[in-house]
């Protein structure tokens, strides 16, 4: 009997992707043995206040910062539908598509530490292990949650370097006219350039 199809789901903004992004795409793929990585630009942020860079040129970002790694597959469903995009409502797709496949949702220690406040987390634990960036290099006075003990086998540490990038303190690089480069991939910074995205203010 064949061991079940193996599906990492990783999600984000992606506003823009970065080398972090990456970092974590790469550390999936190996440590989880996945046979395929979907990674999900976010259609309407339900958790963000400001608005996002259109979804055409978040998607086109993605596609060149992760389309050359072996496994992974650039998913738009989270783009394509109406309404704010919740996590909950792709991994039940993602179920219904592949119902004998093993579901790991791939996200980073901030996303973690929030996940009590998306919609319906309890359904998200059950329907797929929650796989999370271990920054040890990487210290925050944020509230750090811990799943409850009947939860706890439904997580699974990522040994990422400690890598100090975000996305916000891209943009506001970028507002402030300093180099993105050493940040994000040279195919990013190029399209980021070309398009004039992040403007100064």
């Amino acid at each position: 009997m064949s061991s079940p199809r193996r599906l990492g789901v990783f999600g984000g903004a992606f506003d823009p992707p970065h080398l972090a992004h990456r970092a974590l795409a790469e550390v999936a793929l190996a440590e989880l043995q996945l046979d395929e990585l979907r990674v999900l630009p976010t259609g309407q942020a339900w958790h963000k206040t400001r608005p996002l860079t259109p979804a055409h040129h978040r998607l086109a970002m993605a596609q060149l910062a992760f389309a050359d790694l072996p496994g992974l597959v650039l998913d738009d469903r989270e783009i394509r539908r109406a309404g704010p995009s919740y996590t909950l409502d792709t991994l039940r797709e993602l179920h219904a598509e592949q119902p004998g496949a093993e579901l790991f949702l791939v996200m980073g220690k901030d996303q973690a530490d929030a996940l009590p406040s998306w919609r319906n987390w309890q359904e998200i634990v059950r329907l797929a292990i929650i796989c999370v960036a271990d920054r040890d290099g990487l210290t925050g006075e944020r509230t750090q949650f811990v799943p409850p003990v009947e939860m706890a086998t439904r997580f699974r540490k990522l040994h990422m370097p400690a890598m100090d990038i975000s996305a916000t303190g891209i943009r506001s690089r970028l507002a402030s006219r300093q180099d993105v480069a050493p940040l994000v991939s040279a195919a990013v910074a190029r399209y980021i350039e070309y398009h004039h995205l992040y403007p100064t203010a």
